[in-house]
């Protein structure tokens, strides 16, 4: 007779660290929480869809179906779901906004570009003595490269990308989109950088996509050499007095 196991299989998911995770609806409670204390229109944004939807519903039902009773199940529905829409968008870009001006900003933006992009983990250029950052990505609408300010150094670090990209394409038709993240003119918002590059034209084809992927492999070299021993750019903390404006 076959011996059973011991073991008993786990009742839920766990964290790394062994703690339980959450379930969805006390982390849909955590996220509205945070969300809310940080933009306050957030509550009334998702109690007004959840109104209007309902009320649309009844009205429609009444003269339709002449009864309401339909319209108030399904404009409920139909609002609780905008309401999540809201929530989803408001709390996406409170963490833009928790982010914002920390070195890596703009790369965590870009990673949270669900397809289309191929985005490279580490900094492609780095300034030494400023610890200013590029970051790249390639998809079927080009290059793309992105710098967190329009300081001078980023700026001579975009051009100096750009001509490497160049040299490695041999000159292909290939469109490189220099961008920069910021609220000046010109300039594209954090929490907007990822819509911006979904948004973008698609001039290549997948296979074209891929083969530029492959080119760039070949241009990327170790930032470690030109980084100080001790210095992390992937680690390094923001001026919290700066931050605060002292």
């Amino acid at each position: 007779m076959a011996r059973k196991s011991e073991t008993k299989p786990e009742k839920g998911k766990k964290n790394a660290d062994g703690t339980k995770k959450p379930g969805r609806i006390k982390q849909i409670i955590e996220v509205f929480k945070y969300t809310q204390e940080i933009d306050r229109s957030t509550l009334p944004l998702m109690l007004v869809a959840l109104a209007v939807s309902t009320a649309v519903g009844v009205l429609l039902t009444t003269l339709i179906f002449s009864s309401p009773w339909y319209g108030i199940f399904m404009g409920l529905a139909i609002g609780v779901l905008i309401a999540m829409m809201i929530l989803a968008r408001k709390a996406e870009r409170a963490a833009f906004g928790r982010i914002k001006g920390q070195p890596g900003a703009a790369l965590a933006a870009m990673q949270s570009i669900r397809r289309g992009w191929h985005v490279d983990d580490e900094p492609v250029q780095i300034d030494p003595r400023s610890q200013k950052m590029l970051f790249r990505a390639s998809g079927r609408a080009g290059i793309a490269v992105v710098a967190e300010d329009s300081s001078s150094v980023s700026m001579k670090m975009l051009e100096k990308e750009r001509r490497s990209i160049r040299r490695v394409l041999q000159h292909d038709n290939v469109p490189v989109h220099q961008l920069v993240v910021g609220d000046g003119e010109g300039e594209i918002p954090l929490h907007k950088l990822p819509t911006h590059m979904q948004r973008m034209k698609k001039q290549l084809t997948k296979d074209e996509a891929a083969q530029v992927t492959k080119r760039l492999n070949a241009l990327h070299r170790s930032l470690r050499q030109s980084i100080p021993k001790g210095v992390d750019p992937m680690r390094a903390r923001p001026n919290r007095k700066a931050m605060r404006g002292r």
